[in-house]
């Protein structure tokens, strides 16, 4: 599995519609919107680098909204805590 976090620059009218885009794609797990220099954080898994490259060079390419992104890739993780929430969601009977 491959994590990797991507920064994005969007148009300010557009940061709504856009996140909805890129949280309804294969791959993309989370979308934040934030404060600062950026205006989303997106948070991708996918199996390999290369669903990770035809997600990055092919699909973010098709939302004209994005003027720029950075993308790293994460080494490793140091916190299972959101994880471990997301997998035990209805387990309890809720």
């Amino acid at each position: 599995m491959v994590t990797s976090i991507i920064l994005l620059n969007v148009e300010r009218s557009k940061i709504n519609e856009v996140a909805q885009q890129l949280a309804d794609m294969e791959g993309v797990s989370e979308v934040f919107s934030v404060s600062g220099t950026y205006d989303l954080v997106v948070i991708c898994r996918v199996p390999a680098n290369d669903d990770l490259s035809d997600l990055v060079t092919r699909r973010l390419l098709t939302i004209q909204a994005i003027l720029k992104t950075e993308t790293m890739l994460a080494f490793k993780a140091f916190s299972r805590h959101d994880l471990e929430t997301m997998f035990t969601i209805g387990l309890d009977g809720k």
